[in-house]
């Protein structure tokens, strides 16, 4: 069978699936918390969620009370998961020149199956909220989307040769990334209105069980198997010891100048994800609460408008790479996202969180444009 080296249809695939699920995991999570504080059946009509917005009500009080419970859950829970996946990914994607980055693609793909799996069982069998913790560990363990993506670039970068074709496919993958993330936003509210958590938790199996069988059998790997299979064998420990020693002499042979440079690039892309990916976090949480009290569709809705930061993010890269150096498009991402945040802290009207997007246009184009660089 003839195999190809296009990955972007794997990213697709994998970024729809994990961004239809993370807000139905965040909501369903905020509900269960709801069903126990209160021991009823969270409501949600057409127009709003079950919220309460006297602040001089109990029920207020317990709302927060409610909304604390979810936010440091979820925060225990993405610990949970990325402090292992951070170490497979470190070991699995710098290993990826020499063995290949078909299994920075396919090991996380396998562990969110299991995840998808799992979050079935809790929610149609309404296990307890303490199994999530086994169920992130282990989607850690397989590598979760830090892998995931560190493969995939990896992939592209070692793919093409030329450095413009590079620098337009890495963007293309960021503006993959943002375009079906947000369509995957806005398909949660149907999907959960529509179907409930256990069936849009199944569909989001099935994807990834379509993922896997493209991987296996369809990617090209980038390291031919002939040529892997005449390596001698390595154990763990030497695997492990030859990452460490690559990323050691990576600092120190460049010069300092370089050094220097790397540094700040390295902390200057881990500051902006952390800040980027960290702050759109919190606004299911936000949006669910007082005083926007949105329902799972209009959450949907705020997903997918990100849809059109990505766009004009991407377009933006295209045009001010003609005219400007790239640090000052690093510069007009941040204060885009600056902009953006601040308006959020103020937003208490359900138009004014949707115009949010307006000055958040170009937030994004630091991402490609760093790592680029």
């Amino acid at each position: 069978m003839k195999k190809v080296l296009c990955v972007e249809p794997v990213i697709f695939v994998y970024v729809f699936a994990s961004f239809l699920t993370i807000p139905l995991v965040e909501q369903f999570i905020y509900r269960r918390l709801w069903e126990l504080e209160y021991n009823s059946t969270f409501v949600s009509d057409s127009n709003v969620s079950h919220c309460e917005q006297n602040k001089s009500s109990p029920a207020y009080i317990k709302q927060k009370a409610i909304q604390e419970k979810a936010s440091v859950f979820n925060m225990q829970l993405d610990l949970t998961r990325a402090i292992p996946s951070l170490i497979v990914a470190f070991v699995i994607v710098s290993n990826g020149d020499r063995q290949g980055h078909k299994r920075s693609l396919l090991l996380p793909s396998v562990g969110a199956l299991i995840s998808g799996i799992s979050f079935t069982a809790i929610s149609y069998f309404s296990l307890s909220l303490s199994v999530l913790f086994a169920v992130a560990f282990t989607a850690g363990l397989f590598g979760s989307i830090a892998t995931f993506l560190g493969g995939g670039f990896a992939y592209i970068a070692e793919e093409c040769h030329d450095e413009k074709q590079k620098t337009t496919r890495i963007a293309v993958v960021d503006l993959i990334f943002g375009v079906v993330s947000g369509l995957a936003g806005l398909s949660s509210g149907y999907f959960l209105r529509g179907i409930g958590f256990s069936w849009t938790f199944v569909i989001a199996s099935l994807l990834h069980v379509i993922n896997i069988i493209y991987i296996v059998f369809f990617l090209e790997d980038t390291v031919g198997a002939s040529q892997f299979q005449q390596e001698a064998p390595v154990s763990w420990k030497e695997l492990i010891r030859e990452t460490v020693s690559g990323v050691y002499m990576l600092f120190k042979t460049a010069p300092y100048k370089k050094r220097i440079l790397l540094i700040v690039l390295l902390f200057t892309f881990m500051t902006y994800f952390f800040t980027l990916l960290g702050g759109s976090s919190l606004f299911t949480l936000y949006e669910l609460d007082e005083p926007l009290c949105w329902n799972e569709v209009y959450i949907g809705y705020g997903a997918a408008a990100s849809t059109s930061v990505s766009l004009t993010s991407f377009l933006g890269v295209y045009l001010f790479s003609k005219c400007l150096k790239d640090i000052y498009i690093v510069f007009i991402g941040m204060f885009s996202y600056i902009g953006g945040m601040i308006m959020v802290a103020f937003a208490k009207t359900t138009l004014l969180m949707f115009l949010v997007r307006l000055p958040s246009l170009f937030s994004f184009m630091p991402i490609p444009v760093l790592r680029s660089m």
